[in-house]
Order: structure tokens, then C-alpha cells, then sequence
């Protein structure tokens, strides 16, 4: 079988990659060729994503089981195993390997508020530009994938194998998901260990009752309920220890357990120190059994019935709110590479129910990231429908490219033509209608934040919204002073921009009011504790996520939380090339000179013919329609390659379709077959028109 080149002179490492442990992820097309290759897949298997996006999938495997993966694939949509991968250096590494075939209207579930951590993505089979997706809850260098190359190659095998399978609904094309986990530095602990913490620390109330029926341990939360220690307990029966007729059907149904090898079942058992006399809770009994299968002891565990759990109130409209905000809420995290990013999500605790918080990740052009927390007024259903419509309408304004400023003004307008339409809805003799609460969005907060990795600045807008934090390397935190303007719909000031560079490295904190909101500490305090949780130093951002969630909330919050914790890149300049050009139409010549040269040090030739076509009809719109003075840039971005010629108009250029005899007007039509998106940005001193194309490596 054919395999990847392997470098000379490289030493085979059959030890763990070094770093901290993580989840190694990749996609895999229907083509089984390789789609998406995360960061944690090059420390599992040596590959970089440029080497290996793009390439066949099987070329990875140590041995040809293409065969028997389409037979155990067939129609699955889930498949796990352990396969044998070619490492780059050429050892053969044994991993076991979870694929999730997901299509776009069924893929696989992911942790809500972070997801996952998403692997870089590329063409299917270097063509298509649909960027594959990857879940997680942190995103690591464009929405981070973890890693598993590894993973990847078998799902490649498996993709392939399902052959038409890959295809979904309506043509949408299949992929496999494939995680595994990469393991960081040996931390020995005995499982007996975490057995025992388990156990003892195990939010529900536990208790192991021998073959007599007998207590032989209790964990905390029992000893607590029972109001009595374990010493006190042990070598008693349950209606010794807390005699009631329920202690006694309890104890005929652990021998049940014990005689029939079957979990059993109690709708009311324990009660509470404390609770009223008719208060029991529900408790599963389950058998314990030896090696053998011989039943030896019974675990009855308890926990509160669902009535007396607030959480619970009206379960169905709860559910349906939830599942609502879960959905509108992204799914995954966006491939780029400007950051390191990882998101949490926490609905609120109270009977109100699930409130309007949401965060995104929205990559633009020239290697920029927008950032965006938001946070709509309101509970239920009408908040979170609200939130998914001014959520759309960020990413509808962000695809446009304005700058945060405007953004927020161009949104608190067409949060003003929502709140209207509503209120004409909203009938006043009916006090049942709250639309007024949320009606639109009106009294919405937004954060909104754009980060170049060029040149390290961070631009921000606000209306309503608490000021993000930031954390340089050097430990030091602090709010950035961005002017606040007013919530969304009640106008009446400006939205003001604010812009800082931040160094390589620097972490970006963005988060809504619930996490400051607690009924614990105040303002000042919240504030503090905050600073202290972002200061201290971690491997990876979901530790500082559950680091700042586990130390400002004492209790499910009263609001909802949205928290999104980015670490910032920088793009060098030897990835980036700019060349100030003359406005003459005789300069045309000049720039594709300069981006074939360009190429050539990049090691990026095969990209050289459509770059060349799409530099000579960019900077040839700006000679004949622009002002200047022009300038091209050149970015190179993983598998990215972007085009970019900046002039001094204002003047947006349009794609038209060019007539028969029309000498004109077909240049942008050109750029849009040859390339995977194009667009047109503006700039204080003009516009930049900017080309995106993704590279196929070799």
C-alpha cells in the first residue's frame, strides 16, 4: 500500500506525544479522503494539516483492513475499534479509535457551550469549498481540533467504505467524525483510589448492604441523610437504622435483588434528616456481582423524587426551551487560525427558566476573528427564539465586514423594526402576552470583538455589555476600556469602537452578567474573584472556563451564564507578503511577478496559475475603478491562501452577468469560479476586494 514519504534521518518515538493530554479528532469525506486534521492528529502521528488535508486517508493505515471496515461500517452510525497507524517517522502505533458518521442535518451531538474542540478543515478532496466541521468544547488554533490523526485515517477507510452512504438528504455530503485520545504525561493513581472517591464523594446517596442484608459502607451524602456516621451503621439493617414501613419493603427488595441478579426499583424509600414526615425518596437497588456473576452484596442508591426538584418545574415547556437554545447555539466551533478558544454555556437554575445568552465565532477576511457574547431580555421560548434572530443577524452584518461600531448600530436599528413588528402582535387587554418583556430584543446587551492575528489588534464595540477581560502573558489582568454604549433597541447615544494590541499569547475573556450576578458577594467581589481565576495559569482553556465557573458560582446561577475564553495568535510575517504597486495598468504585469515569486518561496507553485488569474483581475478593477494608491497582500493560513489589493475608493464592486459582446464584467465572475469565497471589506482610507482559495497539499 501506498504510503505518505517518510523524512529522513527521522528517529521513530514510540512513546505518548509530548504536552498535555487531549482528544485527537479529524473528518474524513465519503471519498475517504482526509477533511480535517487537528493539532492533537500531528502530535499522534507527525503529520502536519497542510501534509495530510486532502490526501487519502488510507495511505495512514499500518495495514489493509479497507475490507472488513465497510463490512462493520455498513449503515452504522457509530463504529469503534483499534487499528493499526503509520506514524510519519514510520513506527507503527495500535489506537483505538471512535468514528461518528454525521451528515448536515444529523450530526452527532456535542457539549453544549463549548464545544468541542474542532480540527482544522480543508477541501474535500482538495476541491470542495465546504469547510468540514469538528466538535468539542475548546477551540485550539481555529476552533482547536484535538487530535487524532490516527482517528482520522481509520475513519477515512470506514467513510470510504460506506461508499453511498456519504451522501445525505437532498445530496448533502456525509462525513466521519474520528476522536481518540492522545495521552499527556503519566499521572499513576489506583483505581482502588478513585474508586473510593467516588464513592465518598458521589453527589447521590449510596450504601452497600452484604448478603445478610447488612450495612457495610456509607458514602457522605447517606450518612447525611440518615443523620447518622458510618460507624454508627455498620452491621445494621436498613429498619434498624431507620424503622418505617418503607425501611421495610426496602429491605424485601434488596433480597429481591440479591435472589433474582435484577436491578429493582422504590418510589419512596429514604427520608431526609430533616423532611417532612411523608417525604421519601426514590431509590434503585442494584446487585452486585463477583467475577463469576454470583450475586455478593446490594447498592442502594437514592436521590430526590422529580416534584422536589426545582429544576424540574414544568418539565415539558423547560425541555422544549432548552432544546431550543441548544440548537441555536453553535454546535461547533469554526475552523481559523487567529485563536485559541474554548466556550462554556450554563442555563439558568430558577423556575424563570432558560434565559437569551449566546456567544459566537464568526471568521472573516484577511485571517480575522469576530468574537460576540450577547444577552437578551428575558426567559423561555420568546427569549431564546429572539436570541437565535439578532444572533443571525451578527453573522449576516459580520459576513458584510463592518466594523463593530457600525455593526452595533446597523443591529440596533433592526432591533428597533423587530421590536415594532412584535408590539403590533402584542394585544394589550391580554395580561397574559409578556411579548413586551423581550419583545425584538429590546434592552439586548452585545459584545462584539475583531481580532487580526497580522497585526495582533483587537478592535470592540458594546451596547449594555460588561467589558471583556484580558490576561497578558505576564499574568497581569485587566478590564479594556471599551466605551459603553447603550442595550440594543433604546438608541438615544453612539456606539464608539475601542482598539488595543494585545501580545502573542494574551487571553481574551468574554462572558454575560449571570457569572458577576450571584447572590453570594457582591460587585466588587465577583469582580475580584474573577481576576484571580483568569490570573492563575493553566495547560488549556477548558480548565480556565471550569476554573472561572467552579469559582464564581457557589450554585446553579439565577441567570444564565455564555462564557468564551480565547488565547490569541499571531501571523508572522514570513506568512504574510505586501507590495505597494503603481497605479498604472502596465503594474498589472508587475503583481503577478510578485505573487509568482511570492509563491515560489512559499513552496506553493502548484497554486500558482489561479493566483496569478485572480492578482491580474483584482488589481486591474482597482486601475480602472479604484483611486490610489494599491497596494496587494499575499496571506498564507495553514491550507488557506487569501488575495487581497487595496485601493482608495469607496466604490464596492458587484458581480454582473456579462452579455454576449459585453468587453467587461466577467473578472469577478472569474474569481468567484476560481476561488472558495470572495468579498470586499471597507477601510478608513478605502476598501480591500480579498480572494480566498484552499490549497491541496501534495
Amino acid at each position: 500500500m501506498e504510503r505518505l514519504p517518510i523524512p529522513p534521518g527521522t528517529q521513530a518515538q514510540a512513546a505518548a506525544p509530548p504536552g498535555p493530554a487531549c482528544t485527537a479528532t479529524a473528518t474524513v469525506n465519503g471519498q475517504g479522503i482526509v477533511t480535517g486534521w487537528s493539532d492533537g492528529a500531528r502530535r499522534l502521528l507527525g503529520y502536519t494539516s497542510s501534509q495530510i488535508v486532502g490526501q487519502p486517508a488510507a495511505r495512514l493505515l499500518a495495514e489493509d483492513i479497507g475490507e472488513k471496515l465497510l463490512r462493520d461500517t455498513a449503515g452504522r452510525e457509530r463504529w469503534s475499534g483499534t487499528v493499526a497507524l503509520r506514524h510519519r517517522d514510520g513506527h507503527r502505533l495500535q489506537q483505538p479509535l471512535l468514528a461518528h458518521h454525521r451528515t448536515p442535518d444529523n450530526p452527532p451531538t456535542t457539549p453544549a457551550g463549548g464545544p468541542p474542540t474542532g480540527p482544522p478543515t480543508g477541501p474535500a478532496g482538495g476541491t470542495a469549498g465546504r469547510p468540514a466541521g469538528a466538535t468539542t468544547g475548546t477551540a485550539t488554533g481555529a476552533a482547536t481540533g484535538a487530535a487524532t490523526g490516527a482517528a482520522t485515517g481509520t475513519t477515512g477507510a470506514a467513510a470510504g467504505a460506506a461508499g453511498a452512504a456519504a451522501v445525505g438528504p437532498a445530496g448533502a455530503v456525509a462525513e466521519w467524525l474520528v476522536v481518540c485520545a492522545v495521552p499527556g504525561p503519566s499521572r499513576p493513581l489506583a483505581d482502588g483510589v478513585l474508586n473510593a472517591w467516588a464513592f465518598s464523594q458521589s453527589p447521590t446517596l449510596l450504601a452497600l448492604f452484604d448478603a445478610d442484608l447488612r450495612l457495610l459502607r456509607a458514602n457522605a451524602g447517606m450518612q447525611r441523610a440518615l443523620a447518622l456516621t458510618e460507624d454508627q451503621m455498620r452491621g445494621l439493617r436498613l429498619p434498624d437504622i431507620a424503622p418505617h414501613p418503607a425501611s421495610e419493603e426496602a429491605a424485601r427488595t434488596m433480597r429481591q435483588a440479591l435472589e433474582s441478579g435484577q436491578v429493582q426499583h422504590m418510589d419512596a424509600c429514604i427520608r431526609p434528616a430533616g423532611a417532612a414526615a411523608d417525604t421519601r425518596w426514590p431509590a434503585s437497588l442494584a446487585p452486585l456481582k463477583d467475577p463469576d456473576g454470583h450475586v455478593r452484596a446490594v447498592c442502594l442508591s437514592a436521590h430526590p423524587a422529580p416534584h422536589e426538584a426545582p429544576a424540574r418545574h414544568t418539565p415539558r415547556a423547560h425541555t422544549t426551551t432548552m432544546a431550543l437554545q441548544r440548537s441555536l447555539l453553535p454546535q461547533t466551533l469554526p475552523t481559523q487560525g487567529a485563536l485559541d478558544i474554548a466556550t462554556r454555556y450554563l442555563p439558568a437554575g430558577s423556575q424563570a427558566g432558560v434565559g437569551g445568552d449566546w456567544f459566537d465565532v464568526i471568521p472573516l477576511s484577511g485571517a480575522r476573528v469576530a468574537l460576540v457574547v450577547g444577552d437578551v431580555v428575558g426567559h423561555g421560548i420568546r427569549a431564546s427564539a429572539t436570541m437565535g434572530r439578532v444572533r443571525t443577524a451578527v453573522r449576516t452584518l459580520a459576513d458584510v465586514d463592518l466594523p463593530p461600531d457600525e455593526l452595533l448600530t446597523h443591529l440596533d436599528d433592526l432591533v428597533n423594526h423587530l421590536a415594532a413588528e412584535e408590539s403590533s402582535h402584542t394585544s394589550p387587554a391580554d395580561p397574559t402576552d409578556n411579548a413586551a418583556e423581550t419583545a425584538g430584543g429590546i434592552g439586548t446587551t452585545c459584545l462584539y470583538a475583531v481580532y487580526d492575528p497580522i497585526t495582533r489588534r483587537c478592535t470592540l464595540a458594546r451596547a449594555g455589555h460588561p467589558p471583556p477581560a484580558t490576561v497578558t502573558p505576564d499574568g497581569t489582568v485587566r478590564f479594556l476600556d471599551v466605551p459603553p454604549g447603550p442595550p440594543l433597541g433604546l438608541g438615544g447615544l453612539p456606539f464608539e469602537s475601542y482598539e488595543t494590541q494585545l501580545p502573542e499569547g494574551s487571553l481574551l475573556a468574554l462572558y454575560t452578567d449571570g457569572l458577576l450576578e450571584t447572590r453570594d458577594h457582591d460587585i466588587d467581589e465577583a469582580l475580584d474573584t474573577l481576576f484571580a481565576a483568569l490570573a492563575r495559569p493553566a495547560h488549556t482553556l477548558d480548565t480556565i472556563c471550569d476554573r472561572v465557573l467552579t469559582t464564581m458560582l457557589t450554585h446553579r446561577p439565577d441567570d444564565d451564564v455564555a462564557l468564551l475564553i480565547a488565547r490569541t495568535r499571531a501571523l508572522h510575517t514570513d506568512h504574510v507578503a505586501t507590495f505597494d504597486l503603481p497605479f498604472d495598468p502596465a503594474t498589472v504585469a508587475h503583481a503577478r511577478q510578485h505573487a509568482t515569486r511570492q509563491l515560489t518561496a512559499w513552496g506553493l507553485d502548484d497554486a500558482a496559475f489561479i493566483t496569478e488569474l485572480v492578482v491580474s483581475e483584482l488589481v486591474t478593477n482597482a486601475i480602472r475603478y479604484g483611486r490610489p494608491p494599491i497596494q496587494l497582500r499575499l496571506i498564507h493560513e495553514n491550507t488557506t491562501l487569501t488575495s487581497e489589493v487595496h485601493d482608495a475608493s469607496n466604490t464596492t464592486p458587484h458581480m454582473r452577468r456579462a452579455r454576449t459582446y459585453d468587453e467587461g464584467g466577467r473578472g469577478l465572475l472569474l474569481i468567484g469560479q476560481l476561488t472558495q469565497r470572495w468579498g470586499t471589506r471597507p477601510t478608513p482610507t478605502g476598501k480591500t476586494v480579498w480572494a480566498e482559495q484552499f490549497l491541496t497539499p501534495e
